[in-house]
């Protein structure tokens, strides 16, 4: 598989440079859509949302792109990160089938390790975009009298920006809890050959179809 896919040749950009961690030279893919479940505000119950998840490779990253509140955010998750909450899931399926899972979430939340990747969110399509770097837990919850494989983003302080003197906020923490089936699906887009391979399709387009129009944007773009 070749390790680069050159889709903007004239430009004075050194992409090389400015994204350390590129795999291909190209512009964001949708990898596919996920469901998960959220907390319902003001209600015990769960939620049940619809998640686009999003390849990156000049970051090779992937963003779980979703509305939590009324909000927009892009939750990146990069290699080494994706590559853990596989290995995570592994490691809760085989607590699943030995009946090994307690329900006590705040031992649990965090059994599997711990992540650290970028969040960006905005209230509205044009207004800025807010950024932190959070760290995430994996681990399980009991909700609904049934366990679920979670995540828990924790709340961090919002990077500084030198060109904008509004006030800076923190994230919002956010919980997002996965059956086990859910979780599969999602492991299955995390995964770097998947994505890589998207990206021969996107390289490789039928001659009868248009160019796709990218509407992404990447942290770090003016």
């Amino acid at each position: 598989m070749a390790a680069f896919f050159t889709l903007a040749c004239n430009t004075t950009i050194d992409y090389a440079k400015k994204y350390p961690h590129m795999v291909a030279n190209a512009d964001p893919v949708s990898a596919g859509m996920i469901e998960a479940e959220f907390d319902r505000i003001f209600s015990s119950k769960l939620n049940k949302v619809e998640i686009e998840v999003i390849f990156y490779p000049r970051l090779n990253a992937v963003a779980l792109e979703f509305r939590y509140e009324l909000i927009r955010y892009r939750q990146f998750w990069d290699e080494a990160a994706r590559q853990q909450f596989a290995a995570a899931l592994e490691l809760y399926k085989a607590d699943y089938a030995a009946q090994k899972l307690v329900d006590r979430y705040k031992k649990t939340r965090a059994i599997y390790g711990k992540v650290t990747g970028r969040t960006e969110w905005e209230a509205f399509k044009y207004t800025k975009t807010r950024v932190a770097y959070p760290v995430t837990e994996l681990g399980y919850r009991f909700r609904e009298e049934m366990p679920f494989f979670s995540t828990l983003m924790r709340s961090a302080r919002e990077e500084s920006d030198d060109t904008d003197n509004s006030q800076q906020l923190n994230s919002q923490q956010i919980n997002m809890y996965f059956t086990r089936a859910q979780a599969d699906d999602l492991v299955r887009l995390f995964d770097q050959s998947h994505l890589m391979g998207l990206l021969e399709e996107k390289a490789s387009p039928k001659s009868d179809e248009p160019p796709a129009v990218n509407s992404y944007r990447e942290f770090g773009d003016e």
